[in-house]
């Protein structure tokens, strides 16, 4: 009868089925010969599984072995969950190695926004008399006056830093997810440095130049690296397609995208201080003094954290890409 063939069956193999819950089941990491052994029986298990659904596919046993599989399989293949050590790796190694590997890409980014902003910035200044094509005296004197200020306090702090987080995160983003094209993160950071540059020049030539650099400079250090620094991390994803080097394209593409990801993930958190800065200290009572000197400060602390940390993660040899068992998902094999 089916069922004492499934009963015999089940007797027979029990032992390496208990073996391999042990085994999947085993806290930290497998010695090398339990490892074998681990891709040994899992291999067994899944003939067993496939043998049991043709001839007796009992739902009680098949469901056993199949949940017993795809643990073995996870455990095999690495996979883990995130645990707070993950999270700590994450910020002292694989996110300041993605910006130190990639450092010259956003710092020549950020130099050069710097140098078109203030050279647009002159050009208005400069040339006043453009104002009128760009708002009528009317709207100038609203957004100079009133408008630029007003901004900054409109919203009860809480939703406005949530507002700017979200805005923020997503122009990185479209650097980031735009970088393998190349063209279009230099349209918009062309779009976000020549709108900061148009209206430094409108409060300069209305002598609002203090609320202007009082009011951007605290949150807009910090806030417009994290762009720079998206910018220069999606463009290198662009160059590793025009010009691999030794690697093929695909492997130089993907490892540059993978690296990406990284700093869109860590970008998260570094926008999200930017936030703050702009909701609770810019808009604040403080002197002009104190917010740009706490904008200035949490700048060099994303450099020096930067600079240091990563730097000693590259020396390591941190890439900042994900860890090779990440990378990709397979089932175990044997060698």
């Amino acid at each position: 009868m089916l069922s004492v063939d499934l009963d015999a069956f089940v007797a027979v193999h029990s032992r390496e089925w208990m073996r391999l819950e042990q085994l999947v089941s085993a806290r930290g990491a497998l010695t090398g010969a339990e490892a074998d052994e681990l891709l040994d029986l899992y291999q067994r298990c899944a003939t067993h599984l496939s043998e049991v659904r043709s001839t007796t596919p009992d739902p009680s046993v098949v469901a056993d072995l199949s949940s017993l599989l795809a643990r073995s399989r996870a455990r095999a293949g690495g996979a883990r969950t995130t645990t707070w050590r993950d999270a700590v790796g994450f910020f002292t190694a694989t996110f300041p190695a993605a910006l130190y590997r990639t450092r010259r890409w956003w710092l020549w980014v950020l130099a050069a926004n710097v140098v078109v902003a203030f050279a647009l910035g002159a050009w208005f200044v400069a040339n006043p008399h453009f104002e009128s094509s760009l708002a009528t005296p009317s709207e100038i004197d609203q957004l100079v006056n009133h408008d630029f200020a007003d901004y900054y306090s409109e919203y009860a702090a809480g939703s406005f830093a949530f507002k700017v987080w979200t805005n923020n995160a997503w122009v990185t983003a479209l650097c980031l997810a735009f970088g393998i094209l190349g063209f279009p993160v230099i349209y918009l950071l062309w779009q976000n440095i020549a709108n900061v540059a148009v209206i430094g020049a409108l409060m300069w030539n209305h002598d609002r130049a203090d609320v202007f650099f009082g009011l951007i400079l605290p949150h807009g250090l910090l806030e417009l690296t994290a762009v720079f620094v998206a910018a220069g991390v999606g463009l290198r994803v662009f160059w590793a397609w025009v010009e691999p080097g030794p690697r093929s394209r695909l492997d130089a593409v993907s490892r540059e995208a993978r690296s990406a990801m990284t700093v869109a993930l860590g970008l998260v958190v570094v926008l999200f201080v930017s936030g703050v800065v702009e909701a609770f200290v810019t808009p604040s009572a403080l002197p002009t003094w104190a917010r740009i000197g706490i904008g200035v400060f949490v700048e060099a602390l994303f450099l020096t954290y930067v600079f240091t940390l990563g730097r000693y993660a590259v020396r390591r040899g941190e890439t900042g890409d994900v860890a090779a068992g990440d990378q990709s998902a397979s089932a175990p094999t044997r060698a």
